[in-house]
C-alpha cells in the first residue's frame, strides 16, 4: 500500500497533534493538567477518549497518562464502601472477590459492559467521568450512593455522584481536576438485586435499563433503591417509584402500578434506534423483572440468613 494511502491531505494522521506525558504521580498529573489552561485531557483506558480524539471531536494540547501512578489500580473496603481507583480495569471489577461479595448487583452489571477488548483496558472511573447516559457505570454510581474523589493543585474534592452527572457526556468537573477514586455502598447480605438490560446486540448501549435493590423486612420491601440508565440525558435514580416499592410486598397490583407511574416520570429522546414510547414501553416490561428478581433474591437471602 502507498505511504499516500495511510495518510490524510498534509500528510497528517487522524487524531490532531498533541504533547504526552506519562505522569509518575497524582500531584505530577494535577500540575500538567492545570499547566494545560483547559486544554488537557486524563487518559487511563481511552476506550471512549481515543475515538473522539480520532474523530477530531477532542483536540487536546496534551494527554496525561495515569496508568504509572501508584495506588490507583486497587479494589478496597473501607467499612461500607468500595472504593475503585482511578485505572482499575472493567475486567478487574467483573472478577473481583469484594465487588462479588459485597455488590452483586454490580457483578452483574458487568457483564453488560461493551465486548472482551473493551473490558480489558477500559476503567470504571473513566465511564463514570465519560457519561453516557446509556452506560451501566455512571448508573451504578448513582445507584449505590457513589462519592467521586476529583484532584487539582488546590486539593481533593469530593462529588455526590447526584451532582457529578449534569447532562449527556458532561459532570461537574471542572478543566484541571481528574477523577482518583470512585466510592460505592456495599449491599447488607440480605439484600436482593435486579438488572435488567435491552440493547439490540449484547455488548451495545442500551436502550433501556433498570437496577433496583431491596431488603424483605417484616414481609415488605425496605431500603429500596430504583435507578435506570438509557431513558435521559443522564442516568437516573428515581425516589418516585422508591416511595411506591417501600413498605409494600412485590405484588402484581404492585408492579402495574409501577408501570403506570414510570410512563408519567420517563422523558426518553426518539432516535434512530428506539422511540420515546418504545422506551417506556421498555422501561415498564425491564422493572417489573429487575423487582421481581429482587423479591425473589431478598427472599431466598432472608431464608439462608434465618435458617
Amino acid at each position: 500500500m502507498p505511504a499516500s494511502a495511510l495518510a490524510t491531505d498534509g500528510g497528517e494522521m487522524k487524531p490532531a497533534p498533541f504533547d504526552y506525558l506519562a505522569a509518575t504521580s497524582a500531584s505530577e498529573a494535577a500540575e500538567a493538567l492545570a499547566a494545560a489552561n483547559g486544554d488537557g485531557k486524563i487518559i487511563a483506558g481511552g476506550q471512549s477518549l481515543m475515538p473522539m480524539i480520532n474523530f477530531r471531536l477532542v483536540k487536546p494540547a496534551i494527554l496525561i497518562d495515569i496508568n504509572r501512578i501508584a495506588g490507583l489500580d486497587r479494589i478496597e473496603k473501607h467499612g461500607e464502601r468500595l472504593r475503585i481507583g482511578a485505572t482499575v480495569r472493567h475486567r478487574m471489577t467483573a472478577t473481583d472477590a469484594l465487588v462479588h461479595r459485597h455488590i452483586p448487583i454490580l457483578h452483574d452489571a458487568m457483564h453488560h459492559v461493551a465486548h472482551l477488548t473493551v473490558r480489558n483496558r477500559g476503567t470504571f472511573c473513566g465511564s463514570v467521568c465519560h457519561a453516557d447516559p446509556a452506560a451501566e457505570m455512571p448508573m451504578m454510581t448513582l445507584l449505590l450512593n457513589g462519592t467521586i474523589a476529583a484532584l487539582s493543585i488546590r486539593g481533593e474534592r469530593q462529588i455526590a455522584a447526584s451532582d457529578f452527572f449534569v447532562g449527556s457526556l458532561m459532570t461537574s468537573l471542572e478543566p484541571d481536576e481528574f477523577v482518583t477514586s470512585i466510592e460505592i455502598d456495599t449491599l447488607p447480605l440480605d439484600t436482593g438485586w435486579g438488572f435488567e438490560e435491552f440493547s439490540r446486540r449484547h455488548g451495545d448501549f442500551a436502550l433501556a435499563c433498570v437496577a433496583t435493590t431491596l431488603r424483605i423486612v417484616d414481609g415488605v420491601a425496605r431500603d429500596v433503591r430504583f435507578g435506570m440508565m438509557g431513558v435521559g440525558e443522564t442516568p437516573l435514580r428515581l425516589p418516585e417509584i422508591e416511595a411506591r416499592i417501600e413498605g409494600q410486598a412485590i405484588s402484581q397490583a404492585l408492579l402495574q402500578d409501577v408501570t403506570e407511574a414510570l410512563k408519567g416520570l420517563l422523558h426518553p429522546n426518539t432516535d434512530i434506534h428506539a422511540s420515546a414510547d418504545y422506551r417506556r414501553h421498555l422501561a415498564g416490561t425491564l422493572a417489573r423483572r429487575a423487582l421481581r428478581d429482587a423479591w425473589r433474591r431478598a427472599t431466598l437471602r432472608k431464608d439462608a440468613a434465618d435458617a
